[in-house]
């Protein structure tokens, strides 16, 4: 995600043991059996657009544009939704992850047609980071008990509705440094606090999993990684070498602008990065070596030419199909990013953001839309 949030992180225990029963539309049984459709592979995020074109609540304003788009995959900021969503809604007071699913916008939300929600989440009640110097066990067991409990209410409310949840954090190479500066290396104490914290949410999750079972519902977590090239070839420690290896997660997200767009001429480098993703990354249950997905990836059209998108955006997607990524998510549906001196939001005018879009600030459809549409809505789809 591009220099956008203060971390909120939180802890980690021993991970459980995941369900070995009742895996349905697994990775393993898409490639056996029947053809997974590209609109439940390719999706789109939806947070923080600094302009809205209707007077519907704003998360639901994005949810519909998505579903326009012909994709039942989105993304979302579970997590201080009044910043993320302030346009056209008064969100209640929520004091928990699970009342903030019970919101009436995150309700309307889950009930639409869309097969998976990954929702960008964290615990409820620290500040960002904390663990970065070190983690104790009441932090892990609170950790664990707020994701068993969103867990819970998840798999229990949306039992038999074939949807899929999966709770992931955002860069997690900016998370364990506390900062933007690409040039410093995670301390030991940081790598360790984070193992134990990714550990202690997959474990609330197991916990869930493991009591209340997955009746025609899925709930997975995952970790995001978003520092990988360099660690590829130069061996420098991040998530992806240093923390991934010592963790048993469902998922891990792979946020590519380090590949995808820094070498967007070359789609060898995102497939050697996702391949050296999965070589540390240890199999899961339901994914086996294919658990690592296209979590971020895109190209601002105010920045960048249309041919290099034109370019860009093919060969991420494609690279990412190719590899067999579970998923494939673009940042993003509206753009987040005001260019400096622009604002304050909502903004009108085409120039005043970077270009992270799908649609314009005056309505207008990109290139990146005609491309998903009709990629999604293809005969060969239907």
């Amino acid at each position: 995600m591009k220099n956008y949030f203060t971390a909120i992180l939180l802890t980690a225990i021993c991970i459980g043991c995941v369900p070995q029963e009742n895996k349905a539309n697994t990775t393993k049984d898409r490639n056996a059996g029947k053809k997974q459709e590209l609109r439940d592979i390719i999706g789109t995020t939806h947070v923080s657009g600094k302009y809205y074109l209707t007077d519907k609540d704003f998360l639901n304003e994005g949810a519909e544009q998505i579903l326009a788009l012909g994709s039942r995959v989105i993304k979302v900021w579970f997590d201080n939704p009044p910043r993320s969503y302030p346009f056209n809604s008064k969100w209640p007071k929520m004091d928990s992850m699970v009342e903030m699913a019970q919101s009436p916008y995150f309700q309307k939300l889950f009930n639409k047609p869309f097969k998976t929600f990954i929702l960008m989440c964290f615990s409820v009640g620290r500040g960002g980071g904390y663990w970065k110097n070190g983690i104790t066990e009441q932090q892990k067991q609170d950790e664990q008990r707020q994701f068993y409990e969103l867990a819970k209410h998840l798999l229990t409310t949306y039992k038999n509705t074939g949807k899929t949840f999966v709770l992931q954090h955002w860069e997690g190479d900016w998370l364990i440094r506390g900062n933007f500066d690409a040039k410093s290396d995670p301390t030991p104490i940081a790598i360790s606090g984070m193992i134990e914290w990714l550990n202690a949410r997959q474990a609330g999750v197991n916990q869930a999993k493991q009591e209340v079972g997955q009746d025609g519902v899925r709930v997975y977590h995952a970790a995001e990684v978003n520092r990988v090239v360099v660690s590829m070839k130069q061996g420098r420690p991040n998530m992806v070498n240093a923390v991934l290896p010592h963790t048993n997660l469902d998922l891990v997200s792979y946020s590519a602008w380090d590949a995808a767009t820094e070498h967007f001429e070359n789609p060898q480098v995102l497939r050697d990065a996702l391949d050296f993703i999965a070589d540390n990354m240890p199999d899961s249950p339901d994914f086996g070596d294919k658990n690592v997905y296209l979590g971020e990836f895109g190209m601002p059209e105010n920045v960048y030419s249309v041919e290099q998108i034109q370019k860009a955006i093919p060969n991420a997607v494609q690279t990412a199909l190719d590899w067999g990524c579970p998923y494939v998510v673009y940042w993003q549906l509206y753009c987040n990013e005001l260019k400096k001196g622009k604002g304050p939001p909502p903004v009108r005018g085409n120039d005043d953001v970077r270009g992270f879009w799908l649609i314009r600030p005056d309505g207008s459809k990109a290139w990146t839309w005609d491309y998903f549409y009709q990629l999604l809505n293809s005969a060969s789809q239907k």
